[in-house]
């Protein structure tokens, strides 16, 4: 027979009997809001009605730590302070501004977005309805907006409280997908506060970033302990299931090709991944290469010259969504051609001094701080 300590590690299985899931509205508000009220974390923009700015603030926090976005964001609104000045901005500046955050799709549909505003009439649209319709607004921005900015009594959903409520509820299953993720949904949809929908929003997402952690949850500091049924049962570290990890390791090369002081750099062309941004020219290691001859046979093909290859400079390794990443960086010097755009949408020859005028992905972003040093 399995101890009980045994049997209260693992959720129940989904469709077993229970009792209805939950605390009660009423309860959860009032305890929630009264610990936001005292312990929320100061950001930039909160306490603001500037539904502009609330808007790009929810766009950067996708997937992004909050320490990391304030800085991005302080720049990024200093640079374009209002929806009208960033439809008229060139998608180079933004890109720059957004270099290093990640997700570079989401500033592409931020320009996107504004741009259509301002053709509409340039009013943010105040419904969550209306805000779907817009480039780059999903359920979570288009509840965060709506709620926040609007007050809107609508849900808004992200990781963290997805985390919160399946704990909450001790919630079967992944509650990520499929009837667990519906059923998530109408608990969370019901539990929004009528009067604070934003407040309360902020406040599950606030409880979920810094109380209910993914690995080691700080139940005796959260308000809503005595209300959680994973608590209850002992089941907070195994609700909800950890996803399996879908991260595959990569390798590339890129060259470092100097010439008269100027460093050549290429620009990603559309359609691909990183579209938009400069990078060291190079690419991927095809099995059976070594990392010298991907570099010369990828200068050809892109650039179209012949390169003899140098010393490895650098190992940079970086992890991005779905794939880590190992880049090795080789000083490049070349030997016949004329470099022409054939895999770019763009290329030249920049100063290191400039390089920094460049919105390059993160990897690149990390070889060039060793470049300006040496």
């Amino acid at each position: 027979m399995k101890s009980s300590s045994s049997m209260r590690s693992q959720p129940p299985a989904p469709g077993s009997r229970r009792s209805p899931r939950g605390p009660t509205a009423g309860s959860l508000r009032r305890r929630l809001l009264a610990w936001f009220d005292q312990n929320k974390r100061a950001m930039p923009w909160r306490g603001l009605h500037d539904p502009y700015r609330i808007w790009v603030s929810e766009v950067m926090l996708q997937q992004t730590q909050v320490a990391t976005v304030i800085p991005y964001y302080e720049r990024f609104v200093a640079r374009f302070p209002t929806l009208e000045s960033l439809a008229r901005a060139q998608e180079r500046d933004v890109l720059r501004l957004w270099a290093g955050l990640g997700y570079y799709a989401r500033a592409r549909n931020l320009m996107k977005a504004a741009r259509q505003i301002v053709k509409q009439g340039g009013a943010i649209p105040g419904r969550f309805d209306q805000l779907l319709r817009l480039p780059g607004f999903g359920a979570y921005t288009a509840g965060a907006v709506a709620s926040i900015a609007f007050g809107q009594r609508v849900a808004c959903i992200d990781g963290n409280v997805i985390r919160v409520a399946a704990r909450l509820l001790a919630l079967p299953g992944d509650p990520r997908m499929g009837p667990p993720r519906r059923e998530l949904e109408a608990a969370v949809s019901g539990w929004v506060d009528p009067h604070r929908p934003g407040d309360f929003n902020q406040a599950l997402m606030e409880l979920g970033a810094t109380i209910c952690l993914p690995a080691t949850p700080r139940c005796h500091d959260c308000p809503l302990a005595r209300v959680c049924r994973a608590r209850r049962d002992g089941l907070e570290n195994a609700i909800p299931p950890p996803r399996p990890s879908r991260t595959t390791p990569a390798e590339a090369v890129v060259g470092v090709c100097r010439e008269r002081g100027r460093v050549l750099i290429a620009r990603r062309p559309e359609g691909k991944r990183f579209a938009g941004l400069w990078e060291f020219p190079g690419g991927k290691v095809n099995a059976g290469e070594s990392g010298p001859e991907a570099l010369a046979r990828e200068f050809m093909e892109e650039l179209g010259i012949r390169i003899a290859v140098g010393r490895e400079i650098a190992e940079i390794k970086h992890t991005y969504t779905r794939f880590r990443i190992t880049l090795r960086a080789y000083e490049a010097r070349r030997v016949a051609g004329v470099p022409r755009p054939i895999a770019s949408a763009e290329i030249r020859w920049v100063p290191v001094s400039r390089l920094g005028e460049y919105a390059f992905p993160a990897a690149n972003q990390k070889l060039i701080a060793l470049i300006e040093r040496s």
